[in-house]
């Protein structure tokens, strides 16, 4: 569906993602549902870290916004974001930075039949401003939420010109995607609208492209001849912290795979890019989505941990996964015979984000004390844990000392905490929200991309098998080993500093 006439696709970047500059236009950040707990968790400390590390422009404006049943006034929402950012921020609400960005917040209740208190509100953000400031709206409500929200800004006129930011999920399948797609399109170009995954935003998963294009050592083995497999895990020891009712909707592999690991495997397997730009790098992560074979539910494992059917508001009966497990192929030239396994879920042993390519095992047979099992036989990998701060490493085999040749496990690690550049980082929901204010869009989803996943994913979803159970702390269900077969699940050992532990 095209965009109606009164919106005008987005004229482009306010600066190129290589460029030096990184000051958006000046800014009315309108966030509905802000009195939610994703805008008190990350977008107000987020906004605030922007804010006093002079990222956002000299004249913005935050205007919070909720059902006229959950509205807050002025200064009562000042306290809910002084509240938001003592408990989640990096830094105390106090002294001057803090001032100035209180000043800068305010609120406009909106209910569908009655959105004059927001329009007022944008109204007076914007004469405070002055001149003609952007708006960005963010929209970290329900999905249930998503087409009011939108058909309001469509009739207000406060969409014209505007970007929008969409939070996850993007539809629970292809029919629901394409009709949420449908509704943002009916009032908002595609080139306004950023549909935000925190994922993409760290700063270990876009060192991938540096490590990969940016030096010659690693691209020309980043291919089938030299990768026997690619492993991506995000497991997590929490359980579903009382999110039942989102849950029992979703589920891990549409809250985890199809949102997350997929963008990251777009990321890892994209062929190189003509530049860095939004259109180039989404074009590429695009192709990788084409060629992605249809899940199979045969490849796949989903597991529930034991207790989950007695968390409040779980059905007795639920057939839930909260742990999943896939091998899936990328089926271009590039990538053709090498497995992608994913695996992600709730309650497992450890919390990591991590993303490891297994080379090709080199001829062991002139050194006769080589190792030929066990943890050492996966020391041929290259490691990217894009957890916050995240590190990169290189698992190898080397010489012990001593006269006999004997091999043994060695590491090369760089750890972003040791990094001087560190104090520059941002985190994710940090990264993006200014990314979208200057208009960059290479690092969110097109609905394309969305739509081609949702397609993916619908095998599984027709027809999943049943879940399988396994212990909280433990590492899934059992049948998770064979599916690997005849590799290894492997969870790398964090670098000194870190937390946690080796294999599973």
């Amino acid at each position: 569906m095209q965009a109606t006439t009164h919106d005008r696709p987005d004229p482009g970047p306010d600066r190129h993602r290589t460029g030096a500059g990184t000051t958006p236009d000046d800014h009315i950040v309108v966030i509905f549902g802000a009195t939610g707990d994703l805008a008190r968790r990350k977008l107000l400390p987020g906004l605030f870290r922007l804010a006093r590390s002079g990222l956002l422009p000299a004249g913005y404006r935050v205007v919070g916004s909720a059902p006229a049943a959950d509205a807050l006034g002025d200064e009562a929402f000042r306290a809910h974001a002084r509240d938001a950012v003592e408990e989640f921020g990096d830094s105390e609400p106090a002294g001057a930075d803090w001032e100035a960005f209180e000043k800068a917040l305010s609120f406009g209740a909106c209910d569908p039949g009655d959105p004059g208190p927001l329009l007022a509100a944008v109204a007076a953000a914007e004469r405070a401003v002055g001149g003609r400031p952007r708006r960005l709206f963010h929209l970290a409500v329900p999905p249930a939420a998503f087409a009011s929200v939108i058909g309001t800004l469509g009739s207000t006129g406060l969409a014209e010109d505007a970007r929008v930011i969409i939070e996850k999920p993007f539809g629970t399948d292809l029919a629901s995607a394409r009709a949420l797609n449908e509704t943002v399109h009916a009032v908002f170009d595609e080139s306004r609208v950023f549909r935000i995954d925190h994922f993409l935003g760290k700063e270990s998963v876009d060192n991938i492209l540096a490590l990969r294009f940016a030096n010659g050592l690693f691209e020309p083995v980043w291919n089938r001849d030299h990768i026997s497999h690619v492993q991506i895990d995000v497991p997590e020891t929490i359980g579903i912290e009382g999110r039942a009712g989102f849950f029992e909707q979703t589920g891990t592999f549409r809250d985890m795979v199809v949102t997350h690991l997929f963008q990251v495997l777009g990321f890892v397997a994209m062929e190189p890019p003509p530049s860095l730009d939004a259109q180039d790098l989404r074009d590429e992560t695009a192709k990788v989505f084409r060629a992605l074979r249809p899940v199979d539910p045969a490849h796949v494992v989903r597991g529930q941990y034991d207790g989950y059917r007695r968390e409040p508001g779980v059905a007795p009966g639920s057939d839930t996964e909260t742990f999943v497990a896939l091998r899936t192929h990328v089926d271009n030239w590039r990538w053709s015979g090498v497995p992608f396994f994913l695996r992600s879920g709730k309650s497992l042993g450890e919390r990591r984000q991590v993303v490891t390519l297994h080379f090709r095992q080199p001829p062991l047979g002139m050194f006769t004390d080589a190792p030929h099992s066990g943890a050492a036989l996966r020391c041929n990998a290259l490691v990217v844990d894009f957890d916050d701060p995240g590190w990169i490493a290189a698992d190898f085999l080397a010489k012990e000392p001593g006269p006999a040749m004997r091999l043994a496990p060695a590491r090369m690690t760089f750890r972003y905490a040791d990094s001087v550049q560190r104090r520059h980082g941002l985190e994710g929901y940090e990264r993006l929200i200014l990314d979208a204010m200057l208009g960059d869009q290479a690092l969110f989803t097109r609905s394309d991309g969305i739509e081609r996943l949702w397609e993916v994913a619908g095998p599984l979803l027709r027809s999943p098998r049943a879940v399988e159970p396994y212990a909280p702390g433990s590492w899934g269900p059992a049948s998770v080993d064979a599916l690997v077969a005849p590799h290894h699940w492997y969870l790398p050992d964090m670098p000194p500093g870190g937390q946690g532990s080796g294999a599973s």
